[in-house]
């Protein structure tokens, strides 16, 4: 994860979009230092996120920060547009050359901090046709920092948004930024949809990432690789490098 310093129009933008720049630069160099295989850009410091469509400003300021990584790496990239804006994430994803973007709630609804945020599946779907992208649609499952609707099971809600809603692959996270993905749902998403591609989206660090990669097909590190594992803190090569070899040596 690249997290972006907050940008313009937040309440805590800090007035140089430069300085965005700057930090993204550097942790993503730090990323690419590490070993990681690709990396996802967000408007991590933007809270309170909106809740569906972020303004014009922030698409341009999430471009930009998009555009200059893509400078240097030829890694896969992927765009995150908090809380929720999959149209505003797959339009920079599609003129920025990123690969692939975070939806955090694709298809049902779950209530947030945001309110009730509702997928747009139709819409995302229809909109990657007209812009003749093959931007894939990574999708969170029980996104974190929410609650799911009364009656609606994990393996339920991964089976809609992969069958129904289209996704590409599957997201499960733990309750909350950094916190430990269950590895009892993340078992029942696989078990529930096998062939959707199965991504972890929160809490893997060194000591539980060979344990998690058993059932899933790959890992989003965020905060374990920033410097005290505080997210939107500075990433750490070391921190990267440590978490990539142990993988490395697993799989080698």
């Amino acid at each position: 994860m690249v997290h972006l310093l907050p940008l313009p129009g937040s309440p805590a933008y800090r007035g140089s979009m430069q300085q965005v720049l700057d930090r993204a630069h550097r942790d993503a160099e730090a990323l690419l230092a590490g070993g990681v295989n690709g990396i996802i850009v967000e408007n991590y410091g933007d809270t309170p996120f909106f809740p569906d469509h972020v303004p014009p400003v922030t698409v341009a300021a999430l471009t930009n920060a998009v555009t200059e990584i893509r400078k240097f790496t030829e890694l896969p990239l992927g765009v995150n547009a908090l809380r929720n804006d999959a149209a505003a994430a797959l339009s920079i994803a599609a003129v920025t050359g990123a690969q692939f973007i975070r939806v955090n709630v694709h298809a049902g609804a779950m209530l947030t901090d945001q309110g009730w945020v509702a997928g747009r599946a139709h819409e995302t779907l229809r909109l990657r046709a007209a812009l003749a992208t093959d931007v894939s649609i990574f999708a969170d499952v029980m996104v974190k920092h929410a609650v799911a609707p009364a009656g609606l099971t994990i393996e339920d809600a991964a089976a809609d948004a992969y069958h129904r809603g289209g996704a590409d692959a599957l997201i499960v996270s733990g309750k909350a930024t950094g916190a430990p993905t269950d590895r009892d749902e993340l078992q029942r998403v696989r078990t529930a949809v096998p062939e959707a591609p199965l991504w972890i989206g929160s809490g893997v660090t060194s000591d539980n990432v060979v344990q998690l990669l058993d059932i899933a097909d790959g890992v989003i590190v965020g905060s374990a690789f920033e410097r005290d594992g505080k997210a939107g803190a500075e990433v750490v090569t070391d921190k990267v490098r440590l978490l990539v070899d142990v993988v490395r040596n697993r799989y080698k």
